[in-house]
């Protein structure tokens, strides 16, 4: 350490503290000087500190008063910086480290914060106590504000590049026009382009349009609409001149454009950068950001700005053209569908077709209602493979195929026949699944045939959902292809206030999950859904093709028979038996019992459910098909129950006399010791076997029936 005595004051100027050696040389002393730059040693064990002129200017002490205690130089700290030198040396003491390094803050004389730094290395006794310090101190102002400036700008770049990394991110998901505006005005929006305020403007022929206002973007109300491309406005500017403005105020701003001078003291802006949308060489808009901040626009932030504009440009170009083809393909598809849905009589029906919300929103799915002779009618429901307008013209093409030979009085299955012939016959390798009935609401008959899709469904009357064992045949077109045109018919009875249900798979198909769990939500929802076919039709699309059908088109039908309406007075119901549903007796054993209570005749509902279950069995077991059961409560005075079970076959019950062993034969006993009044009567293809139940004593009816029961 330099003796204090042979050092300079503090008064002198550092430069006149650089002194040369007798070769002119400057020494190592005075090169620390020049770099204000100094050395200490301090003595833990004695409490002094010896340090150097150059290091004293640091921290600016005088070296002539400079009393040696290292308080003295604490002194000159901020309580918090002192703190902080503080801790770094008792860790680094505590810890056994031979070493530390600290930066702070020691405020000098004219009122400026110079960064100072400590480079010290601690040495210890042989029992491994500190007992000197020694080190140098440095005023590090330069380099703090240097690596500020350097980790500043990379913050400042880091910022553009998110900026410019999420805009991409969001507009690239962005397929419509409306999904852009989406991105750039919905939630996050104006954070991710960094600005506070947005308008954008297309150009349409000769007319600029605005699309999209967010944040602080007031001017753009101003004088701004659907109006004709004015230059004396921003907006128009931009776009007739194909160059950016960047306005770094308000005043800026009006003096440019004084039409907007009115409107200065409403604006919430300091800054402002209107940018061109220009794509392919084609302008197409102008997108405005605006800021709160005063903002300098250096040429950072001008390129940020402008790529920013490519972006959206890009996006909007590409936006565009999907919106041209999605018009021409959705006005394809529109054309190819039923324009209008007949009314029917007895009965309601209602069609939804939901086009897909990725692609080009348009596919092979449709729907038809054809009227038929003898007061009939054809309903189906089909997908042609694909989404693409081809698949949309060979859907066309096909259904107006299947109306024609439907309308020729063709049986279902060879209607489904030709169409298929028709397909493969077609210039095309496009394959089609559909399901056909034609119905009969007046007797409630449907004939149903299927092609390679899914099976109809039926609601009963008491919210039970139904799935019918449909024979089908393989897909349209492949089935000729495979000389294999077979589609079995199958026959369903839709009794009053039943529902029947067509959809295409669209409304089932889950990502990621199996068809079985579509189906339960499908069968879940229509039995839980309202009455009218048309709000069940809105009931299933918005719960399900909104949950899980926008990858694909839907085509839904719902059928509804006119319920049979009774009277408080008379109550009626009717449910069918599939013979191929196994729960259906258990159900419809259940449903008399709880009908019979809900009418506040309980007494009767033994009787009802012992007859019920005897004569459904009787048709299950002898019969080819399911039964029609019909309970009702005869007007008064006499107040009684009557029930019906009506099949489809044309052989009538045998009165016989079974033996103790038989397990058949009782059933008109039964009936005899069970009902008041019992009969059969003729009903169309089949027959009726009807019985009354009452509190009056039972009067045996002959088991063939008489003229007038006939």
């Amino acid at each position: 350490m330099t003796d204090h005595d042979q050092q300079p004051s503090t008064s002198v100027p550092p430069r006149q503290l650089i002194e040369k050696s007798h070769n002119g040389e400057i020494a190592t002393a005075q090169r620390l000087a020049m770099n204000r730059m100094g050395s200490f040693d301090w003595d833990v064990e004695a409490g002094t500190l010896d340090m150097d002129d150059a290091g004293l200017l640091v921290f600016g002490l005088d070296p002539r008063t400079f009393d040696s205690r290292p308080e003295t130089v604490l002194d000159r700290l901020e309580q918090s910086e002192r703190a902080r030198l503080d801790v770094a040396i008792d860790e680094a003491v505590k810890s056994g480290r031979s070493s530390y390094s600290v930066h702070f803050r020691v405020p000098t004389d004219d009122g400026r914060e110079q960064w100072t730094h400590i480079q010290a290395r601690i040495l210890r006794s042989d029992d491994g106590r500190e007992h000197r310090i020694v080190g140098v101190v440095q005023d590090a102002t330069a380099e703090v504000t240097h690596s500020a400036f350097v980790l500043d700008l990379e913050k400042r770049r880091q910022r553009q590049t998110s900026i410019v990394e999420r805009t991409t991110r969001a507009l690239s998901r962005a397929v419509t026009v409306d999904d852009v505006t989406a991105a750039l005005t919905g939630p996050g929006g104006l954070a991710r382009l960094g600005a506070d305020g947005l308008s954008l403007g297309l150009v349409e022929n000769t007319t600029l349009s605005v699309i999209a206002l967010s944040g602080d973007s007031a001017e753009a109300v101003d004088g701004l609409g659907d109006a004709g491309l004015d230059r004396r406005f921003p907006l128009a500017d931009t776009v007739l001149s194909g160059r950016p403005r960047f306005l770094t105020s308000v005043s800026a701003l009006t003096h440019r454009y004084p039409v907007l001078a009115p409107s200065a003291g409403r604006l919430k802006f300091r800054a402002a950068a209107y940018l061109p949308l220009v794509a392919q060489a084609r302008s197409l808009g102008t997108l405005a950001l605006f800021y709160r901040e005063s903002t300098s626009f250096n040429a950072d932030e001008r390129n940020l700005c402008l790529g920013l504009a490519a972006i959206v440009a890009q996006s909007l170009q590409r936006a565009k053209l999907f919106d041209e083809e999605r018009e021409f393909a959705t006005g394809l598809q529109s054309a190819m569908l039923p324009r209008r849905i007949q009314e029917i009589e007895g009965g309601e029906i209602a069609v939804r077709y939901h086009a897909a919300w990725s692609g080009r929103q348009v596919g092979g799915d449709w729907y038809d209602v054809i009227a038929l002779p003898k007061d009939r009618f054809g309903i189906v429901v089909g997908d042609v493979q694909g989404h693409d307008t081809h698949a949309a013209a060979i859907m066309g093409q096909l259904r107006i195929a299947l109306r024609a030979y439907a309308g020729e009085g063709h049986s279902p299955s060879t209607v489904l026949a030709r169409a298929s012939r028709f397909l493969a016959e077609l210039d095309t390798d496009r394959f089609a699944t559909c399901t056909y009935a034609q119905v009969d609401l007046a007797s409630g008959t449907v004939r149903v045939v299927r092609a390679g899709h899914f099976g109809p469904l039926i609601r009963h009357m008491d919210g039970r959902v139904g799935s019918p064992q449909v024979r089908g045949g393989m897909p349209l077109g492949i089935s000729t292809d495979f000389d294999d045109e077979e589609f079995p018919e199958t026959r369903l009875d839709l009794v009053p206030g039943e529902t029947l249900v067509l959809y295409t798979d669209g409304l089932v198909e889950e990502p990621g999950a199996d068809i079985d769990t579509g189906l339960q939500a499908l069968i879940h929802e229509v039995s839980t859904g309202p009455a009218s076919a048309q709000a069940l039709a809105d009931h299933l699309s918005d719960r399900l093709w909104e949950r899980w059908g926008s990858g694909d088109d839907v085509a839904l039908l719902v059928l509804r028979r006119s319920p049979d309406p009774g009277s408080p007075r008379a109550p009626r119901l009717h449910q069918y038996v599939h013979q191929a549903d196994p729960e259906g007796l258990s159900d419809a054993r259940n449903i008399v019992r709880q009908a019979l209570t809900d009418w506040d005749m309980a007494e009767l509902a033994d009787d009802a459910e012992l007859v019920t279950g005897e004569l459904l069995v009787n048709v299950l077991l002898h019969t080819e098909g399911g039964a029609v059961l019909t309970l009702e409560v005869l007007p008064e005075p006499v107040r009684r129950v009557r029930l019906s079970v009506q099949d489809r076959s044309s052989a009538w019950p045998r009165r016989r006399s079974p033996g103790e062993t038989a397990t058949s034969g009782r059933g008109l006993l039964l009936l005899d010791a069970v009902a008041t009044r019992w009969g059969i009567e003729p009903r169309g293809e089949g027959k009726a076997v009807w019985c009354e139940i009452g509190p009056s004593a039972p009067t045996v009816v002959t088991a063939r029936p008489t003229a007038q029961q006939v």
